[in-house]
């Protein structure tokens, strides 16, 4: 399934931001909140403060909850941000990238940017009925989130690790 940019940046956004939630990482400072966010630049205003911080952080759970829920709830959960934030979605081009759609203004709190840019890819994953492409590891010790692009929608961990752990762990359990 193709995903537009800005959406794919979202969810990667969304995903990493649900990560860091689920592995116990803090982010209350504005140092951590770079580290985390270098891969994907946001346009328009950053407040670099604790508080900035703190109010991403708060969006985690959300995000997770945006992330697990069934295409209905989704649909539900996306609109409630939406209306939450006032939307305007404008096309826009910025910093080298074509024309691509933004839903809030850049003077914004940067939490409800990511906030309204994450409903807005979930909008796309909804219409097009693919919102089960967004799971959870199958490895019960990792749960992290990832989003299967695979053709099949057969891709079940997040990462190479944690299929081999998996498959390690089940070939020594058909061993004994």
């Amino acid at each position: 399934m193709p995903v537009p940019f800005e959406s794919r940046t979202a969810l990667e956004v969304a995903r990493v931001l649900g990560n860091s939630e689920i592995a116990g990482r803090a982010l209350d400072t504005p140092a951590q909140l770079d580290v985390l966010l270098a891969p994907w630049p946001y346009s328009g205003r950053r407040d670099h403060d604790a508080a900035e911080a703190r109010a991403v952080a708060g969006l985690r759970h959300q995000l997770i909850t945006l992330w697990d829920a069934e295409r209905d709830a989704t649909a539900d959960l996306a609109n409630a941000i939406l209306v939450t934030h006032g939307t305007a979605p404008q096309l826009v081009r910025h910093d080298g990238t074509d024309w691509h759609l933004h839903a809030v203004a850049p003077d914004q709190p940067l939490a409800a940017r990511i906030a309204v840019e994450t409903a807005m890819a979930f909008v796309d994953l909804v219409r097009a009925g693919e919102t089960d492409r967004c799971r959870r590891c199958a490895d019960q010790t990792c749960l992290h989130l990832f989003f299967d692009e695979s053709r099949n929608r057969s891709r079940r961990f997040c990462s190479t690790q944690c299929q081999a752990r998996v498959n390690v762990a089940a070939y020594r359990a058909r061993r004994t």
